[in-house]
């Protein structure tokens, strides 16, 4: 009996440790990416990743890009990203808040748009918009990078000494959930939002 669990045991480790190879084989594939704010050497990409989303999505699918959509040139965009860090210079009505751009090293190729907002005391963000928007390239999406863009930004929360995060998704967008899984997200309750309804998870940090 002790040498047929041991061998059990031998076989569990085995599949574990395939399991890990695998990931980091389909991480390797997609590209390694990184978080960087918004910069204005990054224009043309810029302006070409909006153009993906209105062609691809409409004008309505700019989660996480505060603004982008209203901004016909890229230096504007930064501009704004740039004002809402600050609470002096962060427009009425809306909070703080910190944009990335998920940046794939290998060819320097914005791959999606993610922002944290610093808190969500916001009648909007605390009911239905939660702590983190993201956004991937349309011609990116398939590729796992909204789960790695996630877990990196959790790590920004931490960084901002955050203790956990609500991040919501439509009931309609099962990628979206998912992805909030695999980073940890508990389900907490569904609430309308703006048209739809959307599911509320909280992670831990």
């Amino acid at each position: 009996m002790r040498v047929l669990l041991q061998r059990i045991s031998a076989k569990r480790n085995l599949y574990d440790c395939k399991i890990r190879v695998n990931e980091k084989e389909i991480y390797k594939a997609m590209g390694e990416i990184r978080l960087i704010k918004p910069a204005i050497e990054y224009d043309d990409d810029i302006m070409m990743f909006r153009k993906e989303i209105l062609e691809t999505n409409g004008p309505d699918s700019f989660a996480g890009c505060y603004s982008l959509k209203l901004c016909e040139t890229a230096d504007k965009w930064v501009e704004r990203c740039v004002a809402m860090e600050n609470i002096e210079t962060c427009p009425e009505n809306f909070v703080t808040s910190t944009t990335y751009m998920a940046v794939r090293t290998s060819d320097n190729r914005v791959v999606g748009i993610i922002e944290l907002r610093h808190h969500i005391n916001h009648p909007i963000l605390g009911t239905w918009g939660g702590h983190i928007g993201y956004s991937v390239r349309p011609s990116e999406r398939g590729n796992g990078y909204a789960k790695e863009m996630l877990r990196l930004c959790l790590q920004r929360c931490k960084e901002r000494s955050m203790d956990k995060v609500m991040v919501t998704c439509s009931t309609e967008n099962a990628a979206s959930e998912k992805t909030i899984l695999a980073n940890g997200g508990i389900f907490e309750k569904t609430v309308p939002g703006d048209g739809e309804v959307m599911k509320r998870y909280w992670i831990t940090l």
